[in-house]
């Protein structure tokens, strides 16, 4: 058994945990549930030793642990799984999971290379990773660096093991393969302790839901005697639903901008488009890898294209650069690795609110330089209005909660005033709270400044929610269109049986 006895957690001028008292038992998965800023990341980070409480204990089967690092951690047979990606890009598959043990593998000097792989293949079986062991993890997708992380974790042999949004990366066939992994540890003892935001992988997976709220347990449930209803009141402390938002009407609206055959010999999609109005939401809908952000990353320049024409209201441009999309066209792209792809987190909040709008700010004189004073206004606006929460605006954005960095990246965005704007994944791995926000302010960008938007996403009652025309993507392909405000007016699961099809 893990047991945490009164944990508090205090940084300067803020209570991250206060006096939190939870058990974990052998041989159950146990969710941890709460907002951004709720004090699940804390109390994950006690656990493997990256942080040490204030005050309070940690005991792992009766011994009091005093971990001061997460090499400590993993001497007790403590691992997380971490939502970030954590992997060294130039080393090869194997290398990354037995990083940390090629002390076993090194003999007078020389590592044997042979016995790292076929370690390596052993874990990697076991997530259902069918790739050579020698390849280096900057060639794959993010799906496959999150299986690497989760047999990483499994190769040290975990009494506890701990999963912060394991599947936000994974198509739900290879989600399947880590809830089967799962069970399978399960029956082994292992303590797991699952950290999501996916209310329906929760009740699928764990046998306990421990819910936390401004630094404080709310409560703790079987989860066969609890709904997803209840759990969301204990969260956030009112209903939240995905109804239907209205009409957009955007049919007779001009189109802002197009697409035509674009093809890419990178991923292999040929003779792809499509069309986004003014105050229209589109929505690209498939799992990952389907095609979706790779056909919007070829079209937008970041990736290469092979063949394919693009149209601004009308007129044909050239799109060979995403630098040239933003500041020449105007088009913006919340991408879906905010971690790596959309924010500078060692700097501050309001550096990144003014990236891409900073010829605001910029005077051009014979020293040129940055209006400083006119910036930290123009951030402090999209503070405010998106409701960031943070101490101050010189606060680095790595310091924040998930949700409010979603925040900060679209806010740079909305900043520099882009007439369309993409949103790829914009709610993955964000809380509850934080996820209606932002379905907000993104209607609200169509509805109300009449911005042509494309939302890419792969939760369907996301999609459902905001998209008025919807493309089906599978296999690099688009396989369908759907259409009319009529059709989005029916219930979700009418529509979600008919999107559904397509994947049969």
């Amino acid at each position: 058994m893990l047991e945490l006895k009164k944990i508090t957690k205090t940084f300067p001028g803020v209570k991250a945990l206060s006096e939190v008292s939870v058990n974990f038992i052998e041989g159950e998965i146990h969710a941890i549930l709460g907002e951004n800023g709720a004090g699940k990341s804390t109390l994950m980070k006690i656990i493997c030793g990256i942080y040490q409480a204030t005050s309070g204990q940690v005991v792992l089967d009766g011994e009091e642990l005093h971990l001061h690092n997460y090499n400590d951690a993993v001497k007790h047979h403590i691992s997380i799984v971490n939502q970030e990606i954590n992997l060294i890009p130039e080393a090869s598959i194997a290398e990354n999971i037995c990083l940390d043990k090629l002390s076993r593998f090194t003999k007078a000097g020389f590592v044997d290379w042979n016995k790292v792989n076929k370690t390596a293949q052993k874990y990697m079986d076991m997530v259902g990773l069918k790739i050579n062991p020698t390849i280096k993890v900057r060639h794959l997708s993010a799906a496959h660096k999150q299986q690497i992380q989760i047999a990483k974790a499994l190769s040290t042999e975990a009494k506890v093991l701990m999963l912060d949004e394991p599947t936000s990366s994974l198509t739900q066939y290879e989600a399947d393969i880590l809830f089967d992994i799962m069970r399978d540890l399960k029956k082994k003892g292992i303590i797991m302790i699952f950290v999501s935001h996916k209310l329906d992988e929760v009740m699928e997976i764990s046998d306990k839901v421990t819910v936390f709220r401004d630094g404080c347990l709310v409560g703790t449930e079987l989860t066969k005697d609890i709904d997803q209803k209840k759990i969301v009141r204990m969260m956030i402390g009112r209903e939240f639903n995905m109804d239907y938002k209205g009409r957009l009407d955007a049919d007779n609206h001009s189109v802002a901008f197009k697409a035509e055959g674009i093809s890419s010999n990178v991923y292999g999609f040929h003779d792809l488009g499509f069309e986004v109005r003014k105050g229209e939401i589109l929505g690209f809908y498939g799992l990952v890898g389907s095609g979706r952000t790779e056909l919007i990353r070829t079209t937008l320049g970041i990736d290469p294209k092979s063949a394919g024409k693009t149209y601004l209201n009308g007129e044909e441009i050239k799109l060979s650069s995403f630098s040239k999309a933003l500041h020449k066209y105007r088009i913006g792209y919340v991408t879906e690795n905010r971690k790596e792809e959309g924010l500078f987190l060692d700097n501050s909040i309001s550096m990144n609110v003014s990236m891409n709008s900073l010829d605001k700010f910029y005077v051009s004189t014979r020293i040129p330089f940055i209006l400083t004073r006119r910036e930290k206004e123009n951030s402090k606006k999209y503070v405010d209005e998106l409701e960031i929460k943070a101490p101050k605006i010189t606060t680095k954005a790595g310091s924040l909660s998930g949700g409010n960095q979603q925040k900060v990246s679209i806010a740079k965005w909305l900043s520099a005033q882009c007439d369309v704007i993409i949103f790829d994944e914009p709610t993955v791995g964000v809380d509850i709270g934080a996820k209606s926000y932002i379905h907000d302010l993104i209607w609200n960008l169509a509805k109300k400044q009449q911005k042509a938007v494309i939302l890419i996403s792969s939760d369907m009652n996301e999609i459902i929610a905001l998209s008025r025309r919807m493309l089906i993507f599978k296999d690099n392909k688009i396989v369908a269109e759907l259409k009319g405000e009529d059709f989005f007016a029916q219930s979700a699961k009418m529509i979600s049986e008919k999107i559904g099809e397509f994947f049969v």
